[in-house]
């Protein structure tokens, strides 16, 4: 036999092996006879992940996508031409631009709705095909009520999709599909992960129909986490309650911390009211004295412990400005029209020592709170 023909079909026999954790399956194809056909249908990494998030959430079913906004464009692939949906007003910079494109391209009618005020959730219109939302919402943590939302949709026609964007949440504090949600879906991107190291997303179901649908769509669209990612969240999962648990009492302290710096007009952090949000994470936002806005990039240059990224919900503390961050895609009218401004910050508070991070708030909202200094010509 010749040294090439050997060197292609030399396996090594581990079956023995026994291996602690999962390994990784970084193979495109399965022989014949394998559970398992082709990783663009499925792998037993992107498994694993799939079953933890299940498993967290009390799922029937999980999809892993390589995004969180492959999950939600999945889910909108439910929709047909001339179909109706509602997305709250306060959203996601990218989710409200991936609807509003979506929408506008298949002949979708979108209506756009703060869910969070009083009335709105009556004011649905009969005949919506899928309402999608977040809850806490993205920016200013507000509540949608998910089981007063499904009941109102469903009254008028029973299929429709109640899809909740359970990221900020975490299946850990929140369960969207006991409150009647047909869908529960994260970017795994960002507490999942942890560590600013990988991208997924996952739709969570008790529905075997959407499930199957979700399935399909993935195989067909190529949308498919894959293994490498699954195997690194399968890893990071290992921590998750951990590291939520630290990040939730340190931004529970920071909440009160806040409200008391003269730099700071508004604090804002949900309400968790122990039935459907029954704890919190790592993620609130401020609101600049209006004076010390236009400073807001010294702010950055200050601060020694707050990286200004564009990730969150990781293991070090980050700050951003969602205006031209999180929300920079829509134009200013839409960002106005949600109330969103420049002076509105977003602080993500990592595993860091919480006195730290407040000596580091302190000297650096202090330092922009200065006069300017003014050069002086003889």
């Amino acid at each position: 036999m010749d040294s090439i023909t050997r060197c292609l079909h030399t396996r090594s026999e581990a079956n023995g092996a026994r291996p602690s954790v999962t390994p990784l399956y970084q193979n495109s194809a399965f022989d014949a006879g394998s559970t398992y056909f082709y990783t663009r249908k499925n792998n037993p990494n992107v498994e694993e992940f799939e079953q933890v998030v299940r498993e967290l959430e009390h799922a029937r079913h999980g999809v892993a996508v390589a995004t969180g906004m492959a999950a939600i464009r999945t889910c909108l692939e439910q929709l047909r031409p001339g179909d109706s949906m509602v997305i709250n007003s306060l959203v996601y910079g990218c989710s409200f631009k991936l609807v509003q494109r979506f929408c506008e391209r298949f002949n979708v009618h979108l209506k756009i709705m703060d869910l969070s005020s009083p009335g709105a959730i009556e004011a649905i219109p009969n005949g919506t095909r899928l309402v999608l939302f977040e809850t806490p919402t993205n920016p200013f943590l507000k509540t949608v009520d998910i089981a007063k939302v499904a009941q109102a949709v469903k009254a008028s026609d029973p299929s429709a999709l109640v899809v909740v964007d359970n990221t900020w949440a975490t299946p850990i504090y929140q369960h969207p599909l006991s409150l009647d949600a047909d869908v529960s879906l994260h970017s795994a991107t960002k507490y999942m992960s942890g560590h600013s190291d990988v991208m997924g997303g996952i739709l969570l179901t008790d529905r075997d129909d959407l499930a199957e649908a979700f399935r399909q769509e993935r195989f067909y669209s190529g949308a498919i986490l894959d293994p490498y990612a699954a195997w690194l969240l399968r890893r990071s999962m290992q921590t998750f309650g951990v590291r939520l648990e630290r990040q939730a009492r340190t931004t529970a302290g920071m909440r009160e911390f806040l409200k008391g710096l003269p730099q700071v007009q508004n604090v804002y952090y949900p309400e968790i009211d122990g039935h459907q949000l029954r704890g919190y994470g790592g993620i609130l936002f401020i609101e600049l004295r209006s004076d010390l806005v236009p400073r807001y990039m010294e702010l950055l240059s200050a601060l020694r412990y707050f990286g200004s990224g564009t990730g969150m919900a990781c293991v070090t503390s980050m700050i951003a400005q969602p205006y031209t961050g999180s929300h920079a895609s829509m134009t200013d009218a839409e960002k106005d029209e949600m109330g969103l401004s420049r002076g509105i910050v977003r602080l993500c508070f990592g595993l860091e020592e919480p006195e730290d991070l407040r000596r580091d708030l302190t000297e650096a909202l202090a330092f922009i709170d200065q006069p300017v200094a003014t050069s002086v010509t003889v």
